[in-house]
């Protein structure tokens, strides 16, 4: 989920009328792909009895529950290409793991054209056709770890809903805190951005890239294969097709490749701190999305620690050297 580029000559309604127009409609059980919805691809401005609207989703809350299963802690093992031993109740659960639970699993018939659940519900109805997972805030209980074998509770709740007009149109920035919560209380907080865009279109400005930094300590290079990007959305229950559906992702989208995970992403950066320092307890990570990285080419992950050991700078760098994303770890 990351902002992207345009195709160019084709505008939103013919992107719309060719993605309908490919779509496949069928009855008496037959796989039906809906067509493209207004309410999932409208690039209608956010006015102030819009926002207004959007608005009222602010404070809504939602509780769910879920098991730390064993198997995920497994599969995601397996995908970051670690050799840990078997997970057992009582592991100790990776910092940013927790991404393997509590995942929506509305029904087929309730997907949207771009492979997300259709809008509305617990999140506001944004109409703005590109959603990003634009970074978050991490602040664990230390000394309540979340283990494998644990049944947790988490309640999120709607804390902003925001508008910007940016060069490229608007944004609506959404930010949700999560509580998780097992049997002695309080175990995690999280508040998680997300930014909704309007469809790219011919003649956008492009941001500026911003050169990553020099002084690594620690480096990783990644191979952003279909495989690997395949394997996390699996495992997270991912549906959005612009991580591994190339032909929608270039033609109806207008990037210019996959897109990796922005969570895979900030889920490898803390991995390279615990590979560099297998003992460190992460008591808080902050982290931002800087620009999108596509399968086409090799990245990296790389890291600094601070002189008095504690915290971490991390980033991660593209194959031209550019910033994609940078968080810091603070340790207990």
């Amino acid at each position: 989920m990351a902002p992207g580029l345009p195709v160019p000559g084709l505008t939103l309604a013919k992107q719309k009328a060719r993605f309908n127009k490919q779509g496949l409609h069928g009855r008496r059980g037959k796989v039906t792909m809906p067509p493209m919805q207004d309410a999932d691809t409208s690039s209608a401005s956010i006015d102030a009895a819009l926002l207004a609207h959007l608005q009222t989703w602010q404070g809504r809350t939602e509780t769910r529950g879920d098991v730390l299963t064993a198997a995920p802690v497994s599969g995601l093992s397996a995908t970051l290409d670690r050799n840990d031993a078997p997970p057992q109740n009582g592991t100790a659960l990776p910092p940013l793991w927790h991404w393997l639970y509590f995942l929506p699993q509305p029904r087929q018939s309730e997907i949207g054209p771009d492979g997300h659940p259709r809008r509305g519900g617990f999140l506001p109805p944004v109409p703005l056709p590109r959603r990003m997972w634009a970074g978050g805030r991490l602040r664990w209980e230390t000394g309540n770890p979340m283990q494998v074998g644990q049944t947790l509770q988490r309640t999120s709740t709607i804390q902003s809903v925001k508008h910007k007009a940016g060069r490229t149109g608007d944004l609506v920035f959404v930010q949700v805190e999560h509580q998780f919560r097992n049997a002695q209380g309080l175990a995690l907080t999280e508040e998680h951005d997300i930014v909704y865009r309007a469809a790219a279109q011919p003649g956008d400005p492009i941001p500026a890239p911003t050169p990553a930094p020099q002084d690594a300590a620690w480096r990783r290079t990644i191979v952003p294969d279909d495989v690997l990007l395949f394997r996390y959305s699996a495992l997270t229950f991912n549906g959005h097709r612009i991580h591994y559906d190339r032909k929608y992702v270039t033609e109806v989208e207008g990037y210019p490749g996959l897109i990796v995970h922005g969570p895979l992403i900030a889920t490898l950066l803390l991995d390279l701190l615990r590979r560099e320092i297998p003992g460190a307890v992460v008591a808080s990570f902050d982290f931002k999305a800087v620009r999108p990285t596509f399968d086409l080419h090799p990245f990296s992950v790389q890291g600094r620690p601070s002189p008095d050991g504690r915290s971490v700078e991390l980033w991660a760098q593209d194959h031209e050297g550019w910033l994609t994303m940078q968080g810091t770890a603070t340790l207990a």
